[in-house]
């Protein structure tokens, strides 16, 4: 029995190794926000179903399927949609959020914008823990670049998003929960992109 040789193609790490692979130019020179410019030709309903066709699945361990999570959403009834990116990386062993923001934080940025469109979303935010100041400020300049129509604005919060059994008790009103005393962190950030 002979074995298949799979050639892998990054595409979130593309270009990790390049010089300076965090900034603007080197995103763009690699093709950087050609998605969204797609995206922004197409009706949501279109972005979802050609998420769902292309089969991208979420980082997280479950691996969803992205489009098929956006399909979940209620209809729009116009009121305010929000979007959270949770880089927390919480769970033990995980490693994944972090590099990528600190390689290529616009590809993040990207899939914020075209995650809004497709999800008729105006206001995004990404949580991080307050221990990872170096990644927040690499964010940061990331949208410092963008044209004026994105904003940046971070807030800070404290050290873990509740849990939705937390949030359902009421008791919590959906604030983040501190940890114990003995262990306390800055906190988190919370970017508001648009």
């Amino acid at each position: 029995m002979s074995e298949a040789t799979v050639a892998l193609t990054p595409i979130l790490t593309r270009g990790w190794g390049s010089d300076r692979s965090w900034t603007l130019e080197s995103y763009l020179s690699r093709g950087g926000y050609e998605g969204l410019k797609k995206a922004n030709t197409m009706e949501p309903a279109e972005i979802v179903e050609t998420v769902k066709a292309s089969g991208l699945r979420g980082r997280g361990g479950a691996g969803f399927p992205t489009g098929l999570k956006w399909s979940f959403l209620p209809p729009d009834d116009g009121l305010p949609r929000y979007l959270v990116v949770n880089a927390d990386e919480s769970e033990p062993g995980t490693c994944k959020d972090i590099p990528t923001i600190m390689a290529n934080p616009h590809v993040l940025i990207e899939g914020i914008a075209i995650t809004s469109r497709a999800i008729n979303c105006h206001h995004a935010f990404v949580y991080l823990r307050g221990e990872v100041v170096h990644v927040y400020r690499r964010l940061m300049l990331a949208g410092h670049q963008l044209p004026p129509r994105f904003r940046l604005p971070a807030r800070r919060g404290r050290s873990r998003l509740p849990s939705p059994d937390e949030c359902s008790k009421g008791s919590n009103r959906g604030r983040p929960v501190g940890r114990s005393s003995h262990h306390r962190s800055r906190g988190c950030r919370r970017i508001h992109l648009w």
